[in-house]
């Protein structure tokens, strides 16, 4: 990984940036040998507790794409439509 993670370390806790940080990792994951369903579903709604608008999501979500090449959207995208256990990119 030569990248950083889109943190806001001005407003979030120690606390809240690790939780953001565990749920772009669980993304990462996903892309390269898959993560559990309910665990990825659990850190993004810790994510959206830190990240409650909609468009900041968005914003976070696209440097994140940008920096890693991972698309946090479809992941999660994929997790809510799927019947799976297990979410695979």
């Amino acid at each position: 990984m030569d990248y950083t993670y889109p943190i806001d370390e001005e407003y979030w806790s120690k606390e809240e940036i690790i939780d953001v940080v565990n749920f772009y990792s669980l993304v990462e994951e996903a892309y390269e040998n898959g993560v559990e369903k309910g665990k990825l579903m659990d850190a993004y709604k810790r994510f959206k507790q830190v990240v409650p608008s909609k468009s900041e999501e968005k914003q976070l979500f696209k440097s994140f794409e940008r920096a890693s090449g991972y698309s946090a959207y479809h992941v999660v995208k994929e997790a809510n439509n799927a019947d799976v256990v297990n979410i695979k990119m």
